[in-house]
């Protein structure tokens, strides 16, 4: 073996290795972010106000494009779930699974995905611009605690306001394949609602809820800290911005697959 040879792999093996420990260094600073946040989330003082105006926030920033999505995933599920069942002779069965699809997969995640793109993007955004401007240090130097006053608000505000947007967007979507349903395809009405609740149990509603719950608090999480760790300059939060997009849509969606194994 030449000198150039092993040359390239020592040098592909400690780019590997570097590349190895700097993101075990990310991961582990970003669990030790989330400890530090969990735990403040239970000292008082509880400031209810900063809650209540984050929800607001969440709110605002997503509900309209959670409604759009909820009523066009309905209607396409309505559609394709139409045609498919009566290949089977089963379009009765089209009610109770545009429900089971929406409540238990769809609903979560098409509602973590946009709150995500939308509310999760702007709060990066909003913290990093904070940082690159010396506002985090201002809230040191008076001796308060950025962690109390800005990350947990948010992350309380996204546990509460993902599971409210996540059932908006399960009944517009179930209205909306009643909609395609009834009113294009010709299925009766009872037809489509009567065999909900023989179908739908409240085990389904209750795993659409876990992982709503668990979709807001990685959202909050990972947007937060991608702000409050974000680099110097308008390039810095730009790249922490999308950074905090994509990791939380992948967590989200690795996430939702272990919780409906682990459900199953």
């Amino acid at each position: 073996m030449s000198n150039l040879t092993v040359e390239w792999f020592l040098s592909l093996l400690q780019a590997v290795g570097a590349w190895t420990l700097g993101n075990l260094r990310t991961l582990g600073d970003m669990f030790l972010f989330l400890i530090k946040s969990l735990y403040s989330i239970f000292i008082p003082p509880f400031k209810f106000r900063i809650f209540i105006r984050q929800m607001l926030f969440f709110g605002n920033k997503s509900l309209v494009i959670v409604l759009l999505t909820g009523m066009f995933a309905g209607m396409v599920l309505s559609l394709q779930g139409f045609y498919t069942l009566r290949k089977f002779g089963s379009d009765a069965l089209l009610g109770p699974a545009v429900a089971l699809s929406l409540i238990r997969e769809l609903g979560p995640v098409l509602t973590a995905l946009m709150v995500t793109g939308r509310a999760g993007s702007a709060l990066t955004a909003e913290i990093g611009i904070m940082k690159i401007t010396e506002q985090i240090d201002a809230l040191l130097s008076m001796a308060l605690s950025p962690m109390r006053y800005l990350v947990v608000p948010n992350i309380v505000a996204a546990i509460i306001s993902v599971p409210l947007l996540t059932a908006i967007f399960d009944v517009v979507g179930i209205y909306g394949g009643w909609v395609v349903a009834v009113k294009l395809l010709g299925l009766g009405s009872g037809t489509y609602f009567s065999q909900m609740e023989n179908f739908v149990d409240m085990e389904d509603i209750w795993m659409g809820l876990v992982k709503s719950f668990s979709f807001g608090l990685i959202i909050s999480w990972i947007s937060c800290y991608k702000g409050y760790t974000t680099g110097y300059g308008a390039k810095g939060v730009s790249k922490s911005t999308t950074e905090a997009v994509v990791l939380s849509s992948v967590i989200v969606l690795v996430w939702d697959y272990f919780i409906a194994s682990v459900w199953l």
